[in-house]
């Protein structure tokens, strides 16, 4: 199986600190969203929560009437879980489509649709268990990360195995039976903190011609130069 890669400790080998830098600027995007829609959720269950530094980060930020879950299949994600679990917060290492009786105002899917062998089939699973869905997913059909073969590189360090534009993304959500209400691309690239000096000077070369054309035609800007993800509110 091809999720053995987060049980069985490969991905934590690749990604020592589960990614956990970049959950304050996933939660502003999240908060973005809720604002934008004048969501104010009681009940708020991230899949594939990771290190749960995410739902932290949200809690600091929401409601002191608002429950946390997070859910995840990974015994290595879940020990980070565990300094960050209170009496709002709560961590559980378990699939969530074999999850009965269970129903949140919101779920979240941030970075995890391209990492799921059947995503048609998990997201028809869990369509039931909220009322809204927030997903977060990269866009990595793009001719730089084509031209560049970098899309063989995601998969082998990351575990990405489908690419999505933000056309193919949206189609992806309305097939599995969703209503798409908003979505809005973040600005991985030129916004999220990287501890890499090769990167971060090939970023400060791309920001400016990046920012020029997301000016002039965002759509076109992500199909070419990349750098964005799709953040998508759905039913």
């Amino acid at each position: 199986m091809l999720e053995e890669i987060y049980t069985n400790g490969e991905f934590l080998e690749k990604n020592p600190t589960w990614n956990v830098e970049h959950s304050p600027w996933k939660a502003e995007q999240i908060l973005r969203m809720l604002r934008q829609n004048r969501i104010e959720p009681e009940t708020i269950c991230e899949v594939g929560c990771g290190a749960g530094e995410i739902l932290k980060q949200l809690q600091q930020q929401l409601s002191s009437k608002c429950i946390f879950w997070g859910y995840e299949i990974s015994p290595q994600a879940i020990e980070f879980c565990e300094s960050r679990e209170n009496e709002r917060l709560h961590f559980k290492l378990f699939d969530i489509r074999k999850e009965n009786d269970v129903f949140f105002d919101i779920i979240l899917l941030i970075d995890v649709i391209e990492h799921l062998e059947d995503y048609f089939g998990f997201l028809r699973e869990i369509k039931q268990k909220s009322e809204y869905k927030i997903i977060h997913l990269p866009l990595e059909l793009t001719v730089n990360m084509v031209l560049s073969g970098k899309l063989i590189r995601s998969r082998d360090n990351y575990g990405h195995l489908h690419h999505f534009s933000k056309e193919t993304a949206l189609q992806m959500l309305k097939d599995a039976g969703y209503e798409v209400i908003d979505y809005f691309y973040t600005h991985i690239a030129n916004e999220l903190p990287v501890d890499d000096f090769r990167y971060e000077v090939k970023r400060k070369m791309l920001r400016g011609p990046r920012n020029l054309f997301f000016a002039m035609n965002q759509d076109i800007a992500v199909r070419v130069l990349g750098g964005c993800c799709l953040l998508v509110l759905a039913k």
